[in-house]
């Protein structure tokens, strides 16, 4: 379920319209919208406050500033029998260069292999320059933009030429990059805005960019061209209350695949300009979606049912939507996930407080499906307000749980937090890295499970994060209104729960376009 709530702000001012009054408390979180009986019609009814026993810590839980008042539990020694065996740890073990015997783990001792020609044609092979780059992982913090309210998104584009960021503000502001440097280029006035802009997507060539938020409708713009043209995408939904959380175009740019709080998958054929299939995939909101590959003929879809469901597109039918397959080892609702490219693993973040790898190739039984189902019923708890209870600290694994891997040692609280695999060519997706209610960026080992940094550096909960395709760098966006740049620099501590020793510099940005801030 995506998040409403937000910070509390100065008081409506005395002539403000019912209208202002009303958007003012919906943005808030104080009251919401429900639908009556068959969604005939729509109620006004307040949201509940936390109990007082809880109120200290939910005023501040209700930005999205928990900071150290919320330590997410960690495993001191990581289940690894399953990984161990699996195929992806050949795969990471190969891509890294690690899959010799006795691999020199030592710096000084491959740059020593080189000059004496004992490397492969002389020089480093891809995998040993992704694993020199584990040497130099993002330790230093510099600031892209700060905005006015939230931000909610924040992401490269699939070639790392475009970065696109989504704020409360209802703007969408694009960057370019060069020398590993972001400069605006374009700020955007979102069309039909409700609550907030909750995903962006380029096109592959990068000429549109597409966001959604709670209306009906996906929208599109140019971004070299006409940014001020608008392109309403119809979805055409049965709700009144509508909204697509999830939102990724395909590797060709004919497709755009939604996934909305109805429990529905729809695609969206940009050719045709029509909506071509709406699928029944879960039975709560569907908070994420991908592409399991270039080839665009399976997808994956997570949602508040705590499910990952598995689509063949080739074998889909509107009237009968049956999965390949389903994934259940989650204790709650999947908030985001990211496919490895490869068809076969994906990972998945949920309110459980955990990130899971899985394997398309072991679906979940029967009873996996059941023991989920009924964890997510016991669940009385929000998420978005709400500290985690301690009974949700459970780390023995469901019945009937497939998954290769379970993470632990981040924070998934106020908003749908992401996370995603670190980029195969700099990294040869060795670390799974994500956002953090906490504040924090936070990566892990594939293999290990284990913490290998946490970067500190923002005043609220980091909701999306993106490590660039090509450059050792990794953008953090965050509820505190800013966009943070990480990169390498040394002698620069900035990990591991330290803080940024002095404010970071703002970064000019294009002289022809205004500053935010």
């Amino acid at each position: 379920m995506g998040s409403r709530g937000s910070s509390s702000g100065p008081a409506d001012p005395p002539d403000s319209s019912l209208a202002q009054v009303l958007a003012h408390l919906l943005r808030r979180g104080q009251v919401r919208l429900v639908s009556r009986g068959g969604g005939r019609g729509l109620q006004l009814v307040s949201t509940p406050l936390p109990p007082p026993s809880d109120s200290d810590d939910s005023d501040g839980a209700w930005d999205g500033c928990l900071g150290d008042r919320y330590r997410p539990p960690v495993d001191v020694c990581p289940d690894t029998r399953d990984i161990d065996k699996s195929e992806i740890s050949t795969q990471i073990r190969l891509q890294t260069g690690t899959l010799t015997p006795h691999p020199p783990h030592n710096l000084t001792r491959l740059l020593h292999r080189r000059e004496r020609g004992l490397c492969h044609n002389g020089g480093f092979s891809h995998g040993e320059c992704s694993r020199v780059t584990t040497h130099f992982l993002p330790n230093h913090v510099t600031l892209v933009d700060r905005f006015p309210q939230k931000a909610f998104c924040g992401v490269y584009s699939p070639d790392g030429q475009v970065f696109m960021s989504a704020c409360q503000d209802q703007c969408l502001r694009v960057y370019r990059g060069r020398g590993g440097r972001l400069r605006k280029v374009l700020t955007v006035r979102a069309r039909d805005v409700g609550w907030s802009v909750l995903d962006v997507a380029t096109t592959p060539d990068n000429s549109r960019l597409l966001y959604s938020s709670w209306s009906d409708y996906i929208h599109m713009c140019g971004i070299d061209g006409d940014s001020e043209q608008h392109t309403a995408l119809d979805l055409n939904p049965d709700e009144r209350r509508f909204c697509v959380f999830s939102l990724t175009v395909s590797s060709d740019g004919h497709e755009v695949l939604g996934g909305a709080n109805d429990g529905c998958l729809y695609v969206y054929d940009l050719d045709r300009n029509q909506r071509t299939l709406k699928v029944d995939a879960h039975e709560d909101d569907v908070n994420t979606v991908a592409f399991a590959d270039v080839g665009s003929q399976i997808l994956f879809s997570g949602g508040d049912d705590a499910l990952c469901k598995v689509w063949d597109r080739r074998t889909l039918r509107e009237d009968r939507p049956q999965p390949v397959g389903v994934l259940a080892g989650h204790r709650d609702g999947v908030t985001f996930i990211d496919s490895k490219g490869d068809a076969r693993y994906l990972v998945s973040n949920s309110k459980d407080q955990t990130i899971k790898l899985w394997d398309i190739r072991r679906f979940s039984p029967k009873e996996g499906l059941q023991a989920s189902r009924q964890a997510v019923t016991q669940q009385n708890w929000d998420y978005r307000w709400q500290q985690v209870p301690k009974r949700a600290f459970k780390s023995h694994r469901l019945v009937g749980d497939t998954s290769v891997m379970t993470y632990r040692g981040h924070g998934v609280l106020h908003t749908l937090i992401r996370c995603r695999f670190s980029p195969t060519f700099s990294t040869g997706q060795r670390y799974i890295y994500t956002g953090c209610s906490t504040g924090r960026l936070v990566i892990y080992e594939v293999l290990t499970g284990r913490v290998v940094s946490r970067l500190w550096q923002h005043q609220a909960c980091v909701r999306d994060v993106s490590w660039h395709p090509l450059l050792n760098n990794i953008i953090s966006t965050s509820w505190d209104g800013s966009v943070c740049q990480w990169d390498y620099q040394m002698h620069e501590g900035v990990g591991e729960g330290l803080v940024a020793s002095s404010p970071p510099k703002t970064r000019r940005c294009d002289p022809d376009t205004p500053e935010d801030s």
